[in-house]
């Protein structure tokens, strides 16, 4: 059984009881960082040995993985922070499992997209959900296009790359409402909800630090 889990985006105690029980009898567990998944398995005494997954993992050692699942063996996939597959590569091992039949069970939980629409207070009965954007090619088309969309558009977004974002936003369209999510369920954690040319004027003078969730409004 291949077992996709979800790991805390932030906050170590938000993992649910299953999630433990299973990192703690599979044979692997499947991170992107074993620094990171480290952490995660110390505080909760599992002792599970750990494997490295992440975008450039090469094809042999995906086959291994494969081979391993195909000889009756039971392996978890986890991401640095929530839930593997939304924009992360563990998609491919997924996709590989699926393709030859092989079972895969999915352990819910945490997820950075589900944490920040649901305190935003903007209605998401329906939303368009890119993951990151791109980092050149077709990025300003398609900050045009967030732009002047009918319904909300979801995004990650680094803080390196958030005020370009922001700069885009309040060129295309400065009055449109603007979520920004950052630091969720740690110390620092923040929802804003302004315009784009309000969340320009406050970055001019100090735009927080952490990793961001950006909702904009339909």
């Amino acid at each position: 059984m291949l077992y996709v889990v979800a790991t805390p985006i932030g906050n170590l105690e938000d993992i649910t009881l299953r999630a433990i029980r299973i990192l703690k009898e599979v044979e692997l567990v499947l991170c992107e960082d074993t620094r990171v998944t480290g952490k995660l398995l110390q505080k909760y005494e599992i002792k599970t040995r750990m494997g490295v997954f992440h975008a450039n993992t090469a094809g042999g050692k995906i086959d291994a993985y494969i081979r391993m699942l195909e000889e009756g063996k039971d392996i978890a996939l986890v991401t640095d922070a929530g839930t593997p597959g939304i924009s992360d590569p563990g998609v491919l091992l997924v996709m590989k499992a699926r393709e030859l039949d092989l079972p895969v069970n999915v352990i819910p939980g945490p997820s950075a997209l589900t944490a920040a629409i649901s305190g935003a207070g903007v209605p998401m009965h329906e939303f368009v959900f890119l993951g990151f954007l791109p980092q050149k090619k077709g990025r300003e088309t398609l900050l045009k296009e967030i732009a002047v969309a009918k319904r909300p558009y979801v995004f990650y977004e680094s803080p390196h790359k958030v005020l370009k974002t922001l700069e885009a936003l309040n060129k295309f369209a400065p009055d449109k409402q603007v979520v920004l999510a950052r630091e969720l369920t740690k110390i620092y954690e923040e929802t804003v909800s302004k315009t784009a040319r309000e969340h320009l004027e406050d970055a001019k003078t100090k735009l927080p630090r952490g990793e961001y969730v950006v909702i904009v409004h339909g």
